[in-house]
Order: structure tokens, then sequence, then C-alpha cells
């Protein structure tokens, strides 16, 4: 049995789409990561997108952990053109696609940028190599607010549709489990 614990990274207080910009988390909170370090397992391999915002939240959790590479793979989708614009600003500049790309997420890209569908196959590539090379493991993975419902979605069976409804929190934990050759939520958005 191998078992996920996605940790959404620290706040970036962005009021704009942030994907693959590299935009750095606000680690103020000393308590808040004491409790976060508290409620992850030891010991666990901990890995983290290779954004800054993730990678140093990973960081401060790092103790009594083996830390492994950044891994790109495991980024935010890639809201290509539309990162750093504000939701109105997306919803302006592209009325249709900006509607479609929420309630009709799959093969519907940003600009430039990547689809539901691809950062999903992006992820479970990724997920599936370091499931099957630790399949007994605690695997601490610090990574993105989509990313993380890519792999919620793939362990409930729900509609990429139905996933996007689910809360990720700053700093919060969503278990996800493979035994047996198959996938489960165990728990999504747990606050420290």
């Amino acid at each position: 049995m191998t078992t996920w614990h996605w940790v959404r990274h620290g706040p970036t207080h962005e009021k704009t789409f942030v994907g693959w910009r590299d935009v750095p988390a606000d680690l103020s909170d000393r308590a808040l990561i004491a409790r976060l370090d508290a409620a992850l397992p030891r010991p666990a391999l901990l890995v983290s997108s290779d954004l800054v915002r993730a990678s140093a939240t990973a960081d401060a959790v790092a103790r009594g952990r083996t830390r492994l590479p950044h891994a790109p793979q495991i980024r935010e989708i890639d809201f290509g053109a539309w990162d750093g614009l504000h939701f109105t600003e997306v919803a302006d500049r592209d009325p249709v696609l900006s509607r479609r790309f929420w309630e009709d997420p799959g093969d519907v890209a940003a600009p430039e940028g990547e689809s539901w569908n691809a950062a999903s196959a992006r992820v479970a590539d990724f997920v599936n190599a370091m499931t099957a090379a630790h399949p007994d493991a605690h695997i601490v993975a610090v990574a993105h607010f989509g990313t993380i419902l890519t792999q919620v979605q793939r362990a409930s069976g729900q509609s990429a549709y139905e996933t996007l409804a689910h809360k990720i929190d700053n700093f919060s934990i969503t278990r996800v489990v493979h035994e047996g050759g198959a996938w489960r939520v165990e728990a999504i958005n747990h606050l420290p």
C-alpha cells in the first residue's frame, strides 16, 4: 500500500491566476507549519513541485523525511496567457473559453496553456512511477490546487467538473491510497 499525503503549498496572497509563474508562499505562520509537520507521517518520502511556493513549503516540513528532488511534473495547471491575470480580466478577454474552462473541464485549455486532461496525465505519469518504485511508502507531496484535485478525481471516479467543487486550502492535507491495484480517497482538505 502506497499512501500519498498531498499538501497544498502556503498562501501566495495573489488575486490572479497563478499557474507556472514562480510566486513565493507566505510561510510566516510558524504555529500552523508546526501543526502541519506534526500531522504528516515519519518516516516518509518528501517531494514537491519545483515552483518555489511548493518547494519552500516542503522544505519547512522536511525534518525527519527523505527529501527527493523537485518534480516539475507535479506543477499546477499551466494557465498560459491567463497566468497573472485577474479572473475578471480573463472573463473579459476570453468570455466563452473561460466559462468552458471551468464548466466543461477536460480538453479545454487556456491560450498557450494546458487542459485539465493534459495536466492530469502529466501528474498521473509521475504518481504511477513513484507508486511503482515505492509500493509500501508514505509519500508527502507538496503541490498545488489543480495538481491535488487531479488525484482526487482519479481516486474518487468523479468527473472533473464535480472534482473542481472540492475545496483545497493552503497547508491542507489530502490523502489518497493505492492498494491492490486500486485508488481510494481517505481525506480531502484536512486542516492540521
